[in-house]
């Protein structure tokens, strides 16, 4: 038990890396690869990091029937360990068949636990690659070895988040919500407006993975870049639960905003209950990551942690923006349909979000579609925003937006605050300033 706890600790929290990226625009760097077309290649529109589509993929048809296509869901879920992942790409499914599914065809979801291995997810990635159309909607820490497997067939499309470089990497590996470094300049420009005086004093904490500090360097620079000065950086192990002489060190260091942005609720919290003990208050903001239904209660009550922020690039999915966004309600609903009682979270939604832009493509690959039509056209989805359930991103281009959303802790809710209507032309999202990120090497 003591191992699948620190198993179960090690993947939260490297998954912050990945969460990153869509709860405050940060991330891992992704490196782009191209390859050069020859006579063994047919013409394809592609996106910036994509590279040419084999000949062969535009008669591979593995996986799909008139009635049917087969989709695989590569995920971790030993020591229940991103049980989301599958359960957000079968509740999409459900949803879609329910309406008749893709051009008439059902969906089927393939799963496949790799076990926290990267030799069961490499035998897991050649199975799905002789029997199922696509990969879909996995995740995964150990996906760089089926990534090994895919980059030996660029013909199989593969529609997914992953913190790898080496799997984002592949020309045949597309997200939803593609890995970009750096912050939405917007939501930096609004702190320094409202805290002007405690933007001198930044602290932070990151866990101690080379993906976090590669995240960190593109927050900082966009920071930075912005007038911010960090006063304060923490390191934090995997099994790490108190906090007290994190918070103690950057009460000394005279810290007075603290980003907690690559954290997930359950090292969040603990940080939470930390500063309380602490009595020590500055400004909080948060990412996507630690917006759970659990947040509020792990950090013991209301109390430690009203007045938080969140800048994150997805709408309140948990169910407060269901009101007005009814992909909510919908995601909401067949995420209990495909699993009851289960509790919503980011990696639910980026199953469903993986499966919807898979739908889109193969629907719009037409009626005879094949593996390297579904290729073409996920290379021409230039915008994509899951119904409004996130920012709009640039798929093929693999990148972000400039659109975030802010969110405060209030009466132990999160609630929108500053942000433009729902029913207004950014579906409620701020989309002032640019992005940042750091020039390429």
């Amino acid at each position: 038990m003591k191992r699948n706890c620190r198993r179960h600790r090690l993947v939260a929290w490297t998954a912050v890396a990945a969460v990153a990226l869509v709860g405050s625009a940060c991330s891992s760097t992704a490196s782009s690869s191209t390859s050069t077309t020859s006579a063994s290649t047919a013409p394809s529109t592609t996106g910036a990091g994509t590279g040419s589509i084999p000949a062969s993929a535009f008669t591979d048809r593995t996986g799909i029937t008139a009635n049917s296509v087969s989709v695989a869901n590569i995920s971790t879920l030993s020591a229940g360990l991103f049980k989301g992942s599958p359960v957000g790409t079968q509740a999409y499914a459900d949803y879609v068949n329910s309406t008749g599914g893709i051009n008439g065809r059902k969906m089927d979801v393939t799963g496949y636990d790799d076990q926290f291995q990267g030799a069961q997810n490499a035998q897991s990635t050649n199975a799905a690659v002789g029997q199922d159309f696509a990969l879909v909607g996995g995740f995964s820490l150990e996906d760089s070895f089926g990534a090994a497997i895919l980059a030996k067939n660029p013909g199989v499309p593969s529609v997914g988040e992953s913190i790898e470089a080496a799997t984002n990497a592949l020309p045949n590996y597309y997200s939803p919500v593609p890995q970009q470094p750096g912050y939405q300049e917007g939501s930096l420009q609004y702190f320094k407006k409202k805290y002007p005086s405690d933007i001198g004093a930044v602290g932070t904490l990151i866990g101690n993975l080379p993906s976090n500090a590669t995240t960190w360097a593109g927050d900082k620079y966009a920071m930075t870049k912005v007038g911010y000065k960090v006063s304060y950086v923490g390191v934090y192990g995997v099994t790490q639960t108190d906090y007290n002489a994190d918070v103690v060190a950057m009460k000394n260091a005279g810290v007075k905003m603290l980003f907690l942005d690559q954290m997930n609720d359950t090292y969040a919290s603990s940080v939470m209950k930390a500063l309380n003990q602490q009595s020590f208050h500055p400004v909080v903001i948060l990412g996507a990551a630690a917006y759970t239904a659990s947040m509020v209660s792990e950090s013991g009550g209301a109390a430690n942690v009203d007045g938080s922020y969140l800048s994150m690039q997805y709408s309140l999915f948990l169910g407060q923006d269901s009101p007005a966004i009814p992909a909510v309600s919908t995601f909401l609903h067949w995420v209990q349909v495909a699993s009851p009682g289960f509790k919503p979270d980011l990696f639910s939604l980026y199953g469903w979000l993986s499966a919807e832009m898979f739908a889109q493509a193969l629907k719009n690959a037409g009626s005879n579609p094949s593996r390297g039509s579904v290729l073409q056209q996920l290379a021409k989805i230039t915008s994509f925003n899951g119904q409004g359930l996130m920012a709009p991103t640039d798929p093929a281009a693999r990148t972000i937006s400039n659109c975030y959303l802010l969110v405060q802790v209030a009466n132990g809710d999160f609630v929108r605050i500053d942000d433009p209507p729902i029913s207004g032309t950014t579906g409620g999202f701020r989309c002032d300033y640019t992005f940042l990120s750091p020039p390429k090497a």
